[in-house]
C-alpha cells in the first residue's frame, strides 16, 4: 500500500511540474510578455522599465526556475490589476467556488444516484425509459440557457429568489441548480450503466439464488463494484467545478475563481491567470490521487 501511494505521489508531482512549465512558457508564445501586460498606450521606456522590474530580461530558463522556486513557497507575484499578492486573491475567492461546487455536486450526486439505481432495477422498462430521456435532456441543455431560464422564472417572474449575489443561502440555490443539472444527468447514466453491468456477474446470480432480497443484492453486493467508475467521474466533476464554474459564476455574479479568471484575462493580468490555472491543475491532480486511494479501498486488487 505504501509503495502504491509513493508511486502515485511521485506521478502527481511530475504532472504538477509539467503543468507549471506549460503555464509559464505559454506566457512567451504571444510575444513580449512585458508589452502584453502593459497598456497599449505605454511608451517604449515604460515597457523596458517594466520588463526589467519583472525580470523578463533574464534568460527564459532562469526566469522559470525563479518562478518555480517562488511558487513552492506560495509566492506567485503581485496582481497587475489589483496590486495585491496573487495567492491572497485566489484564496479569497476559493471559499465561494468551493461552496458552489459542493452544493452543486451534493444535490446532483444524490438525485443522479437515486435515478440511476431506480432505472437499473428494471432496464428497458417504462421507468428506465423516462429516466434515460430526462438524463439525455439534462445533458443537452446548455448551462448558460438554463441559468437564464431559472433567473427569468424564479427571480424576475415569481420573485422567489435573487438574480445573483453572494452571502445568503438563497443566493446559492439558482447557481447550484444550474451548475448541477448537467452532472445529475451524467451521474444518472453512469450509475445505471455501471449497475446493469455488475448485475450480470456470477456473484450477483449466486446472491439471488441464496434467496436474498433485491435490496440486499443491490446495496450489499452490486453497488460496491458499481461505485468504482462513479468515483472516477465524481472526482473529475468536483475538480472541474472547483477549478472554476466560469459560465455559472458570471451569470449569477458569483464571486468565485471562474469570475476572477475572466477578470484577469480581460485585464491581461498574467500572474493571476497563471495562479488560477495552476490551482485548477493541482485540484485535478489531487482528485486523481484521491480516486486512486479510493480504488484500493474498494478493491485491493487494483493496485496490482
Amino acid at each position: 500500500m505504501l509503495r502504491f501511494l509513493g508511486n502515485r505521489l511521485l506521478q502527481s508531482l511530475v504532472v504538477l511540474l509539467g503543468v507549471s512549465a506549460i503555464v509559464f512558457f505559454c506566457l512567451f508564445l504571444a510575444g513580449d510578455p512585458a508589452a502584453l501586460m502593459m497598456s497599449p498606450d505605454a511608451s517604449r521606456a515604460e515597457i523596458d522599465t517594466f520588463r526589467k522590474a519583472m525580470g523578463f530580461d533574464d534568460p527564459v530558463l532562469a526566469q522559470y526556475l525563479r518562478y518555480l522556486g517562488k511558487a513552492l513557497t506560495g509566492d506567485f507575484g503581485l496582481s497587475l490589476r489589483f496590486q495585491r499578492p496573487v495567492l491572497e486573491l485566489v484564496l479569497e475567492r476559493l471559499p465561494a467556488t468551493a461552496l458552489l461546487a459542493v452544493a452543486a455536486l451534493a444535490w446532483s450526486t444524490t438525485l443522479g444516484f437515486v435515478f440511476g439505481v431506480v432505472a437499473a432495477i428494471k432496464p428497458g422498462g417504462l421507468v428506465d425509459f423516462l429516466v434515460r430521456t430526462v438524463a439525455l435532456a439534462g445533458q443537452a441543455v446548455p448551462v448558460f440557457w438554463l441559468g437564464l431560464v431559472l433567473i427569468l422564472f424564479f427571480a424576475m417572474k415569481w420573485r422567489l429568489l435573487p438574480t445573483g449575489g453572494y452571502g445568503e443561502a438563497r443566493h446559492l440555490i439558482l447557481p447550484a441548480l444550474t451548475l448541477g443539472a448537467y452532472y445529475t444527468s451524467a451521474v444518472t447514466r453512469l450509475v445505471r450503466a455501471s449497475l446493469i453491468d455488475v448485475m450480470g456477474e456470477d456473484y450477483i446470480r449466486t446472491a439471488r439464488a441464496k434467496g436474498l432480497s433485491p435490496g440486499r443484492v443491490i446495496i450489499g453486493h452490486a453497488l460496491r463494484n458499481a461505485l468504482i467508475p462513479v468515483l472516477t467521474v465524481q472526482a473529475m466533476y468536483f475538480a472541474a467545478l472547483l477549478g472554476g464554474a466560469l459560465v455559472t459564476e458570471i451569470i449569477f455574479a458569483w464571486p468565485g475563481i471562474g469570475r476572477l479568471a475572466v477578470q484577469a484575462i480581460q485585464n491581461r493580468d498574467f500572474p493571476l491567470v497563471q495562479a488560477v490555472v495552476l490551482l485548477a491543475s493541482t485540484v485535478f491532480v489531487l482528485a486523481n490521487l484521491m480516486v486512486d486511494i479510493a480504488y484500493v479501498l474498494l478493491n485491493p486488487r487494483i493496485r496490482l
